[in-house]
């Protein structure tokens, strides 16, 4: 089996293993999914050079964090695309510069589907769909922002006018209800 078509319960295994410093479980999560973080990445950074200094950013980011990983029925690629997406965020926000869209991001590094892709063709995405329906329209709207369009905080509580606490709460109250709901 090649790394890249490794099964979604395989990466998993594969950040357990991680967590508990494996360097041959390391090296081949590294396999499976650097080829989609680094489009991550790239799509957000828009440098090559850039993307490719991130990468490697990130997967120390990923052996030192692994431990932080929770083994749930979501895609373990989903995982590791918020941390290369958060960590690439983070490095424009340095910069002072504004974020590309992230929807890009995610099929640029291979066009065979990945378990990501399984799941979401599916039914995963209809649910997650259905799921933001049953939040307030301006819930869902700041849930897309933050982690679809990589709006800070910040620009959030701006554009939707209240303070930046306030913000937080309704970004993580909505994550909860969003988790019950994909939950059920």
């Amino acid at each position: 089996m090649k790394p890249q078509q490794l099964a979604s319960q395989d990466i998993t295994k594969l950040i357990v293993r991680v967590s508990m410093k494996d360097r041959t479980a390391f090296d081949l999560l590294y396999r499976a999914t650097s080829a989609k973080l680094f489009g991550v990445c790239l799509r957000v950074l828009s440098d090559k050079s850039d993307a490719e200094e991130a990468l490697q950013e990130i997967f120390v980011k990923i052996w030192m964090k692994a431990d932080r990983f929770v083994v749930s029925e979501l895609s373990p690629i989903s995982w590791l695309v918020a941390v290369a997406r958060n960590h690439a965020i983070d490095r424009i926000r340095a910069r002072g510069e504004r974020t590309a869209g992230i929807d890009h991001a995610i099929d640029i590094a291979d066009e065979r589907p990945d378990p990501e892709a399984q799941a979401v063709t599916g039914g995963e995405h209809d649910r997650l769909v259905s799921c933001l329906g049953e939040l307030e329209a301006d819930r869902a709207a700041v849930v897309r922002g933050a982690y679809l369009n990589g709006d800070s905080y910040a620009e959030l509580a701006e554009r939707f006018a209240v303070p930046l606490n306030t913000m937080r709460t309704w970004l993580r109250r909505s994550l909860m209800k969003l988790k019950e709901c994909l939950e059920r």
